[in-house]
């Protein structure tokens, strides 16, 4: 018997064409998330609902378990999104992952670090589950006694190349900061090497500063444009196709609505400047976003991260509980689905 259809009826765009009509809708998955499980859900959920892209973090496993996912959708009558695979030219808060030693917490600590982590991924009594924590940092301040750590998971030059060949994405996000041309352009022919054919690179950056820089002002908009245009010709010379990632603020959309408008700022600011290829949003990005563009805006579509995945965080723990992916549980995955529709369907349909 078929598959029962998930989607709601609509003119289905390409990729490629989403992006050159600004309809564009991705999801984050996390380049430094691990949990396999629920990987495979938001995948299967987000490409039912109709996406375009999928942006994983750089490991076969995670890349296996998101196509699984897609793999679900498609057979319902969900078009395939593209598999993004993120990386870093140096240091990045996207490329961490906290840990502590449980055994150096008090024993009446009232844990505000669980309390505050979106991910789940500091249990009751142990420390923190590395394959759930995605970098975000909110942990850290929290601790009263500051005995948190973060470590940067940092992919080395040669094992990028067979990597990238093993899961063979559709395209690549590479995370840069200001000062960094000299990095960018050797992860560039790190991702030469590999063979793989791109449809498109993506280059997500913001107005923060590179690590070791001596400025501790944001970057201005004409600042971060001219590392941009480095960028570009750097892209140009190599045959990459550029989606620019304007972070506004990163890993918070699921804050409050009020992160939205650091994105929406950011790409108002850089549009002017901005070199040829479309401009995306993320970072703080949610429900309110497309609320707030203003009808001249340059948006070809939005990134949708810590708000996508808090979105089903509720649903997920239950599937959790009862041992089971939340896709294959109807009534939970039914009201699931809702959720995620009302977030992307503004965009699909604008």
């Amino acid at each position: 018997m078929a598959a029962p259809e998930l989607r709601a009826d609509r003119n289905r765009l390409t990729p490629e064409a989403a992006l050159q009509n600004g309809r564009w809708v991705k999801l984050i998955c996390g380049a430094g998330n691990q949990d396999l499980a629920a990987i495979e859900d938001l995948c299967a959920l987000y490409t039912a609902a109709g996406i375009h892209c999928i942006d994983i973090a750089a490991d076969t496993g995670v890349a296996e378990a998101a196509r699984r996912g897609m793999d679900w959708a498609v057979a319902r009558g969900a078009q395939r999104p593209w598999l993004m695979v993120s990386l870093s030219d140096g240091s990045d808060p996207h490329f961490r992952k906290a840990s502590f030693e449980p055994s150096r917490c008090p024993s009446d600590c009232p844990r505000p670090c669980q309390k505050v982590c979106p991910a789940l991924a500091i249990g009751d009594h142990g420390g923190v589950q590395a394959e759930r924590c995605y970098g975000c940092g909110r942990c850290l301040p929290a601790c009263p006694l500051g005995l948190i750590d973060e470590q940067q998971q940092w992919l080395s030059a040669e094992a990028v190349p067979e990597l990238l060949r093993s899961i063979n994405p559709d395209a690549v996000e590479l995370h840069t900061q200001a000062g960094r041309q000299s990095a960018f352009e050797a992860r560039l022919s790190q991702l030469k090497a590999s063979g793989v054919p791109l449809q498109r690179l993506a280059i997500s950056c913001g107005l923060e500063r590179g690590a070791g820089s001596q400025e501790t002002t944001p970057l201005s908009s004409r600042e971060l444009a001219r590392e941009l245009w480095q960028r570009f010709g750097a892209l140009r010379q190599a045959g990459y196709r550029p989606l620019w990632q304007l972070d506004g603020r990163p890993m918070s959309g699921d804050v409050g609505v009020g992160t939205a408008r650091s994105a929406v700022k950011l790409l108002e600011a850089i549009a002017p400047w901005a070199p040829p290829g479309p401009l995306q949003l993320a970072g703080g990005t949610n429900g309110k976003t497309i609320e707030l563009l203003g009808p001249s805006h340059r948006a070809a579509g939005v990134a949708f991260g810590g708000m996508a995945r808090s979105l089903l965080q509720p649903w997920l723990q239950e599937a959790d509980e009862r041992g089971q992916p939340l896709r294959d549980i109807p009534e939970l995955e039914a009201i699931a689905r809702t959720s995620v529709m009302a977030l992307i369907q503004p965009w699909l349909e604008r």
